[in-house]
């Protein structure tokens, strides 16, 4: 008798010890699957017309605040030579400024994320002194655009190719440059891949570009000391879930489809689009010709303000040697 009580009670202890950890693996499995949702929406849903909007910088960081006065100063100079334009796609009314210099060149600024089209006004002097117009917009989500979601470069590639028809087509544009910025660089190389990718988009100038969306969320979470296994993949579930599209795909998976001019921007020093990648993606890139321009100091998507005179010279020298006529 004692030693079938012994047993049954040995066999109820089994089954509470596995009802507790299948409890804690599941109660484990279902927080990271909630602070996934919350880390990406935190990083990527815009939070209504007063986040992500013109009239400020996106932070309070000295360099980038240092960046938008001068850009807005770039504007105040050439305020006379604006447009004010506008577009729909996918449903989303979309807008930005066009600044008519006189020329069949056009530059197209796409920013990265959280930066409205007047952080834009600060890479524009480089393309000017080559010779281009200017195109600065309000990505989806941003400034006066509609939209909710930043979507990694996924949807903006579509919006920037109806920006481009529509410089072509009303504003007699016969050549386009594309400036983008960390998520804006995914965006245009996926634009630049595109088979709807019209002949008068003439290259890219990438800086900070990442591999994909997932690898550089890794960066930030490894930054902030956050757990990485199974919470990035999480949060490329819920991307998924919102917008459509996985940031397990990115530049790294189409670049070897650009044949077009690409120069590369890149700090040595870039944290969240690791050296290691952008290396990689120049060595898988097609593009005739390419070039990488390397700075040894640096924040990412801030290496203009780190060496203005190397990356404009850059910046002409590539529209110069490639596009000149």
């Amino acid at each position: 008798m004692f030693s079938l009580l012994c047993t049954f009670n040995y066999e109820i202890l089994l089954w509470v010890l596995g009802g507790i950890v299948l409890f804690a693996l599941v109660s484990w499995i279902v927080m990271y699957v909630l602070i996934g949702r919350w880390v990406y929406l935190s990083n990527m849903r815009r939070k209504g017309k007063d986040s992500w909007c013109r009239g400020k910088a996106s932070c309070d960081e000295p360099e980038q605040i240092a960046m938008y006065n001068e850009g807005m100063e770039w504007h105040a100079a050439n305020v006379d030579k604006k447009h004010d334009v506008h577009i729909v796609r996918d449903g989303c009314n979309l807008y930005g400024e066009y600044y008519d210099l006189g020329n069949d060149r056009c530059v197209i600024v796409m920013s990265g994320r959280t930066e409205s089209l007047e952080y834009g006004y600060y890479f524009a002097a480089p393309y000017v002194k080559a010779g281009c117009n200017v195109l600065v917009i309000d990505p989806r989500a941003h400034g006066l655009s509609d939209g909710e979601f930043n979507t990694g470069g996924f949807e903006e590639s579509k919006d920037v190719l109806v920006w481009a028809r529509f410089l072509h087509d009303n504003f007699g544009v016969k050549s386009i440059v594309l400036h983008c910025i960390c998520i804006g660089a995914a965006g245009g190389m996926f634009a630049l891949t595109s088979d709807e990718c019209p002949d008068y988009i003439d290259g890219m100038v990438a800086e900070g570009m990442f591999a994909n969306f997932s690898e550089s969320m890794k960066q930030h979470l490894i930054e902030k000391k956050k757990p990485v296994f199974l919470l990035n993949d999480m949060i490329d579930v819920w991307m998924k879930h919102y917008v459509g599209h996985s940031g397990k795909f990115g530049p790294i998976d189409v670049i070897d489809k650009m044949k077009k001019p690409l120069l590369m921007i890149h700090s040595k020093e870039d944290a969240y689009s690791t050296p290691e990648y952008a290396q990689k993606l120049f060595d898988k890139a097609e593009s005739e010709p390419k070039k990488l321009v390397w700075f040894e100091h640096g924040r990412h998507s801030m290496l203009r303000i780190a060496d203005t005179e190397k990356y404009d010279k850059a910046i002409v020298d590539f529209i110069t040697e490639n596009f000149s006529k």
